[in-house]
């Protein structure tokens, strides 16, 4: 099972319907969100394209916006 990265900004609607999206098709996927607010590098890499999801074993990335079919194309097998 892959581990998740969500890259995203506090007060972002886009944000939390990613978020509620994960948690609804992918329950037992363990994800870490992360908040770019404040760190310049993670700011100039995804600002304008939050939300993004990442798989950590193979930096695969999902830009905003996705589905549940997409999610789990992302996702794969592996899910």
């Amino acid at each position: 099972m892959p581990v998740l990265t969500l890259y995203s900004n506090p007060g972002c609607h886009l944000c939390d319907q990613a978020s509620s999206l994960l948690l609804s098709c992918l329950p037992e996927m363990p994800v870490e969100i992360i908040t770019i607010e404040g760190d310049l590098a993670l700011v100039y890499q995804y600002g304008v394209r939050i939300p993004v999801l990442k798989r950590e074993d193979t930096g695969a990335e999902l830009d905003w916006p996705f589905d549940q079919e997409s999610l789990l194309n992302f996702i794969g097998e592996d899910a």
